[in-house]
């Protein structure tokens, strides 16, 4: 099982990155994915989630508005996109992608998979 989440990067407040997280070894088509996310010194939170079929997506309202989530279910591999615009330096944080077959909230502990983060850095 891999999930393995990749685009971070530096970033002028303003600037936008597109998050990209590649989900294997599981039949995660059928898998509710998520992205969290945690700043220096600060806890887990969450930022977006969709729906194993897409149909629903839900935001933080720290994000609504400005991030866009998506999904694409291939055969063998689900990637999960979060576009991310109009950046702020309060995005900045290491950003991870999570699944779970049944559970959709934005509590972390119910996530069954997690990906190894990657660090999104928002410059003012």
């Amino acid at each position: 099982v891999q999930l393995q989440a990749s685009g971070g990067g530096l970033v002028q407040a303003g600037g936008s990155l597109r998050l990209s997280c590649a989900a294997s070894g599981r039949t995660f088509s059928s898998y509710n994915m998520v992205w969290f996310r945690q700043a220096p010194g600060k806890g887990r939170e969450f930022v977006a989630g969709i729906s194993w079929r897409g149909g629903d997506i839900t935001y933080a309202d720290s994000v609504k508005g400005r991030f866009t989530l998506s999904r694409d279910n291939g055969k063998n591999t689900v990637y999960v996109y979060l576009m991310m615009n109009s950046l702020k330096p309060e995005d900045t944080a290491v950003y991870y992608c999570a699944a779970d077959r049944y559970y959709t909230g934005s509590s972390r502990q119910e996530y069954s998979y997690w990906g190894q983060g990657t660090l999104v850095t928002v410059s003012s």
